[in-house]
């Protein structure tokens, strides 16, 4: 039994030495190199005497950076991924959080290191790579692991600013990636592109298929999500035929009309998650690629990031949604309502999620952790942890999940309960319209609408006029060039509110 992320590697290196391991448009390595790579800085940090400690991994996003990370496994150590775009508060908060004893950076980064006043050690990429490989140091450290150490901490936002640390161990990874593995039918053939940042789970569903079955991935530089054409022609270029992108990234192509001047010429899967994606959108995406597959992919952070899938084979009217689906094998999704007990069909329940892919929890943060990491309710006989996701949905007649809501995306407006994401719907499926996000400013109880694309700002409040209740239409219509995006791609909704709300009391 497999029990451990770096067999992936050490199988698949016997057999591809020499194929591209993850490139981007400038550098790459070959498996054979990242398993060199690897083991030299697993060398390196074991010889340190740090066993089971965050070894922060501070590099720009670049295929070196990756077989740093497995370096860190190798030492018995997991991974903190942080990147040079981090504003240096955050990383210093991460820091706090952390407090490592070893950050591995490159020459790009080691500027901003130390401007974060870090007094603990510090090593270059370039130099460690150069550690003669100590084999029987490694081979007793491999000897001690066990499935459920932790592989890597990665960071989400916190409610009170404090980013949070969510801790994943050998054994939910190698479930999840076995899983989606055989849900995108990954094989030696398949070439990603990836979008997500390194320092972000999302990134999880490139780097070990890679690894498992000997494919490639492209590290996509992230300017060109600002440019579709130059961006399709990055993936016409490197024959990439697997994407699994935020939905708002395809959202992007497919709306600025870029498929008028270029079409994916390599494409066969594409997977999208983290937000809905519109009906429009996905009916453009599907003209030009009639036989691709595409791939609803749903799932939080702290359950290894994604837990459920649906294959999209059916047409959907544009005022529907598609569904995030049915869990992954080896998952179970509990529909909990307030009063803890299970969903029926159309009733909306809280996304619960209970298996393997729950993770370790957050770390150094037992508060946060036991909010949302709980005992099973429907289980009174033994401890049982679930993750409690704040996400609502209901079943349809297939028993498939439909997303609904966040939970602190409802809101009571006007006397009524309110989904803002109701609201975005009608505005995407509307003509000439890119994009759309609502925010609620609780102080002074309006409802914003931002939206992208051609509609003049009255045309858009007529439209919903027609569409919507009178509670339901927005106060504030605003139209806006760009949406501001998180590094991961999602809608920056946080900023948007902020925004809003320093500009009306200007």
């Amino acid at each position: 039994m497999q029990t451990n992320v770096l067999e992936y590697l050490e199988q698949t290196v016997t057999r591809v030495p020499h194929k591209i391991a993850y490139a981007n448009e400038k550098d790459h390595l070959t498996f054979q190199e990242v398993y060199d790579r690897a083991r030299s800085i697993g060398s390196y940090i074991a010889s340190m005497n740090l066993y089971k400690q965050p070894i922060v991994v501070y590099m720009k996003k670049h295929p070196y950076a990756i077989s740093a990370f497995y370096g860190v496994v190798y030492s018995g150590n997991f991974y903190v991924p942080i990147d040079e775009e981090m504003p240096q508060y955050r990383v210093e908060l991460i820091f706090q959080n952390l407090n490592p004893q070893l950050i591995i950076c490159d020459e790009e980064t080691q500027d901003l290191v130390k401007k974060l006043h870090y007094h603990g050690n510090v090593c270059l990429y370039n130099d460690i790579i150069q550690t003669n490989i100590l084999d029987s140091l490694l081979l007793s450290i491999r000897e001690r692991a066990l499935d459920i150490d932790p592989l890597y901490i990665v960071f989400t936002s916190g409610s009170t600013g404090v980013p949070k640390g969510v801790v994943a161990c050998h054994r939910s990874v190698i479930d999840y990636i076995e899983n989606l593995s055989q849900v995108l039918q990954v094989n030696e053939d398949s070439v990603f592109g990836n979008q997500a940042p390194l320092y972000f789970d999302a990134c999880l569903k490139e780097l070990y298929p890679t690894l498992k079955y000997g494919a490639t991935s492209y590290l996509i530089p992230k300017n060109l999500f600002m440019f579709p054409i130059q961006l399709i022609e990055f993936l016409n270029k490197y024959k990439i035929n697997t994407i699994c992108w935020v939905a708002s990234a395809l959202s992007l192509v497919s709306g600025f009309k870029t498929f008028e001047k270029v079409k994916p010429e390599y494409l066969h899967t594409i997977a999208f998650g983290s937000e809905v994606f519109p009906i429009k959108q996905y009916n453009e995406w599907k003209r030009v690629l009639p036989n691709a597959r595409f791939i609803n992919l749903y799932g939080p952070t702290e359950a290894t990031g994604m837990s459920c899938f649906y294959e999209v084979n059916k047409a959907f009217d544009i005022n529907e949604v598609i569904p995030i689906g049915k869990p992954f094998h080896n998952t179970e999704v509990l529909l909990l309502k307030d009063d803890n007990t299970l969903a029926l069909k159309d009733e909306v329940g809280e996304i619960c999620i209970r298996g393997t892919a729950v993770t370790l929890g957050y770390y150094h943060n037992k508060e946060k952790t036991d909010e949302v990491f709980v005992q099973n309710p429907l289980n009174h006989a033994y401890s049982e942890i679930i993750y409690r996701t704040g996400d609502l949905a209901k079943y349809d007649d297939d028993h498939n999940l439909i997303f609904v809501c966040r939970k602190d995306f409802q809101i009571k407006h006007m006397g009524h309960r309110i989904e803002l994401g109701e609201i975005e719907q009608q505005v995407n499926m509307l003509e000439d319209i890119t994009n759309a996000c609502c925010i609620y400013d609780e102080e002074v109880e309006k409802i914003v609408l931002y939206y992208i694309g051609r509609k003049e700002n009255k045309e858009v409040k007529k439209c919903l006029k027609e569409k919507l209740p009178r509670y339901m239409l927005p106060n504030v219509v605003k139209q806006l060039e760009e949406m501001p995006m998180t590094p991961n791609g999602k809608i920056n909704r946080k900023q948007l509110k902020e925004d809003y709300q320093n500009s009306r009391r200007k």
